[in-house]
């Protein structure tokens, strides 16, 4: 039994005959009204009585809302891979992430031809668009810098330039029938879209054998090709001749066998019929979904995502399951590896309500993620659901005069930086541009900013949030202060936080300084650097990160300073002092925008940080501190020590004004390493934690329910308890230390009573 575990797509086989395009566009419409998932178009050219196939995509996608649309397929001879991957990705935008590729090399060769299309052989047409298939990946990574250049035997792109990008990953679909093609399927495509009817009997068994053998030969996992089959004839009538007859369920009776056994996940179906398209999408449809997902759910031993009930229309184009196209893309953070068995990516906060609602009826573990990065690991998960919610990424300065702005959480902060640079406004976020603004801005934010405007949260003004029942409120000082006091420093513990309103400050440019210093004496350095740092004036932030002796070289440590503001005299006066922190090995220091400081690397996220970390907050870097942190850098177990400067505006917060209340500590301090090394990193932390006092969320691996101890006082945990019991209490929003947990434990064991 052959079953790839894709979702089911169900749309229709339109043919765009000229006699009447207004019907033909009608079919379309009538598709999204009955429900269904797609319209696909022949595409044949040459053919007198067709449309342009291109052409009528465009329209039928500006006439329609949801459905996504396709070539099927469209005659590669006659359109430039180059210009129709700019195509692809023009109507990928316009139409908001609805369109597919569905492509052939053109068997037709006579007419293809007489168009000006050549005359190539069956085998030099493979080659052509298995080099066609490159260049539409490589126009569409618009990520890359410089030109992209293409030296193919059929195709020769001298340098062009990237993009557009794509509004979603665009899947290939190949029409393919004997073993090169079915073989290029299995190492290219993400698509076989063949035509029942043009199958003999032993041919699907075959031909997935093919693509399967091919995509493991290419380092693929085979289930990310999905299968698609087009069914031409198709009739609700009894006495027809057709694969597909007689009554819905019949239908059903069919079709269910091509899911299960032989890996379909996709029918298109053709002829033409209105009747027929209404009955496919209302009750068909549904009655196919339902059995699909029964028999994937009563499968022995099954795990992950074919235990999931089927996916809600209105979700499923936003979706990503194993095997699928994007999944690499999306079921890793930063930091962590993860294996979700669903990864749904809504667009607006009716899509959170519908992911949210459909995680919970699956009681499988519930991740939420913004940006990704992810250094705590709870971002992702294995075998659960991640809503992931990068699309909602808008960035928009509501009024400039009291410099009020809104941020939606999938936001990465450089790009918030890089949006509100034009009119001079900043906001504190972290150090790294590639963070999401969710996970940082419902936990503190302490940032390159911080010792002259405070915590990120502390310039929240308002927040919109999706609680545990689905319920969407506006929460400010007056809005349900309680609620708004916990979104501030409580992590993800209350909901799914859309959209933040802040308030920027005033700043263009900043004094960017590195010094690289021999802390061969990491301690006096260490120790250097705090007092250096608390003597400092508040538009002085500073990290510090420590790294062990490799290669012969000592340990070193690297400063980083920020300015706020681009009065060269008054940095250099305030930055000269840091020379003396210990022997210096390099130093640079330039005026730069404060968004050239946090700019969006971009990175991939493929689980490729440190995994496992710890982290606190101290007062003063004592010598107790300073020895502690020595011995865990030169130990080479620990990867990498860095503190982080707070006091200045972020103690001039009260206590109680947020769910943070670390407002005496100057000092974040954070140490990694990898799985490996994990538990000397242990012992050795352990000889620093007496000295702590506090902790930062985001930071720490550890979720044991004792770490809640660390990271709330005594009172604010209370507090944040009874709020869990009003607004979450199943629970569901457990993965950022949970404070539920909180009940096992003696609060008087606290260390900050």
């Amino acid at each position: 039994m052959t079953d790839y575990g894709h979702d089911l797509v169900l749309g229709t086989f339109i043919t765009p005959s000229v006699s009447d395009p207004d019907g033909v566009v009608g079919l379309a419409e009538l598709t999204e009204a009955a429900g269904l998932d797609a319209a696909t178009f022949q595409d044949h050219p040459y053919n007198v009585g067709l449309l342009d196939t291109w052409t009528l995509l465009s329209w039928v996608a500006a006439r329609t809302k949801r459905i996504l649309v396709s070539g099927n397929v469209l005659n590669l001879p006659l359109r430039p891979p180059a210009v129709l991957a700019r195509a692809a990705a023009s109507l990928d935008l316009l139409s908001h992430g609805r369109f597919e590729l569905g492509i052939g090399a053109g068997g037709f060769v006579d007419p293809v031809h007489g168009m000006g299309g050549g005359r190539k052989s069956a085998g030099e047409r493979i080659e052509a668009l298995s080099e066609a298939i490159d260049i539409f990946r490589g126009v569409w990574d618009a990520e890359t810098r410089g030109a992209f250049r293409f030296n193919g035997e059929h195709y020769q792109l001298p340098g062009m330039k990237h993009g557009p990008k794509p509004a979603h990953d665009i899947s290939i679909w190949l029409g393919a029938y004997k073993p090169k093609m079915l073989k290029l399927t299995g190492s290219k495509a993400d698509g076989w879209l063949p035509t029942l009817e043009y199958l003999r009997e032993g041919d699907i068994a075959s031909a997935n054998a093919m693509i399967d053998e091919a995509a493991a030969a290419a380092g693929r996992d085979p289930r990310q090709i999905r299968r698609l089959l087009n069914i031409m004839q198709a009739s609700f009538d009894d006495h027809s001749d057709t694969f597909l007859r007689g009554r819905p369920e019949d239908w059903v009776d069919e079709l269910l066998p091509l899911v299960m056994e032989h890996g379909f996940s996709a029918f298109f179906i053709g002829g033409d019929n209105p009747r027929t398209i209404q009955t496919f999408g209302e009750e068909v449809a549904p009655a196919l979904r339902a059995a699909v997902a029964k028999e994937r759910g009563t499968e022995p031993n099954e795990t992950g995502p074919n235990k999931m009930d089927a996916i809600p229309r209105e979700l499923q184009a936003k979706s990503v399951r194993p095997g699928d196209p994007a999944y690499e893309q999306v079921r890793h953070s930063y930091s962590h590896k993860g294996s979700p068995g669903l990864v749904i990516q809504p667009e607006n906060v009716d899509d959170v309500r519908e992911a949210l609602a459909y995680a919970r009826r699956q009681q499988v573990p519930l991740a939420v993620r913004s940006g990704g990065h992810g250094l705590s690991g709870r971002s992702t998960n294995d075998g659960g659901i991640v809503i992931d919610l990068r699309r909602m990424n808008k960035v928009e300065v509501l009024d400039r005069a009291a410099r009020r702005v809104r941020v939606e959480p999938g936001a990465r902060w450089g790009n918030v930086a890089q949006a509100l640079a034009p009119h001079g406004l900043a906001i504190s976020s972290g150090d790294y541009g590639d963070v999401g603004v969710g996970g940082l801005a419902t936990t503190a934010g302490l940032g390159y900013l911080a010792r002259i405007y405070g915590l990120t949260i502390d310039h929240v003004l308002a927040a919109e949030i999706v609680l545990a029942d689905g319920t969407f409120q506006r929460v400010d000082q007056h809005n349900d202060p309680d609620l708004f006091w916990a979104v501030r420093g409580a992590g993800g513990n209350f909901g799914i936080v859309t959209a933040f309103e802040i308030e920027a400050t005033e700043l263009a440019n900043v004094v960017h300084a590195v010094l690289v210093v021999d802390a061969t004496d990491t301690a006096d350095v260490v120790q250097r650097w705090g007092k250096l740092v608390e003597d400092a004036p508040r538009e002085v932030t500073s990290f510090l990160s420590l790294l062990p002796a490799r290669r012969g070289q000592p340990p070193v440590a690297q400063a980083t300073l920020i300015y706020a503001g681009d009065e060269v005299e008054a940095a250099q006066q305030a930055l000269s002092p840091f020379l003396t922190m210990g022997p210096i090995l390099a130093e640079e220091a330039q005026v730069v925008p404060y968004a050239a400081v946090v700019y969006p690397a971009g990175n991939a996220h493929r689980g490729q940080g440190l995994s496992d970390s710890h982290s606190g907050l101290v007062d003063h870097i004592t010598p107790e501190v300073a020895a502690a942190v020595e011995k865990m850098i030169k130990s080479s177990d620990v990867l990498v020590v860095q503190f982080r400067s707070a006091g200045g505006a972020v103690n001039d917060m009260p206590s109680d004004a947020t769910a943070y209340a670390h407002r005496t500590q100057n000092f974040s301090l954070i140490a990694a390493t990898s799985p490996s090394r994990k538990q000397r990193m242990d012992e050795l932390w352990a000889q620093v934690y007496p000295h702590l006092d506090g902790m930062y969320l985001s930071f720490e691996t550890d979720t044991s329910p004792e770490r809640l101890l660390d990271a709330f006082p005594h009172e604010t945990l209370c507090r944040l308890r009874e709020l869990k019991a009003k607004y979450d209490p199943d629970g569901v929003f457990d993965r950022n230390f949970d404070l539920t947990a909180a009940d096992a434990l003696s609060l008087s064991e606290s260390r900050r009573v």
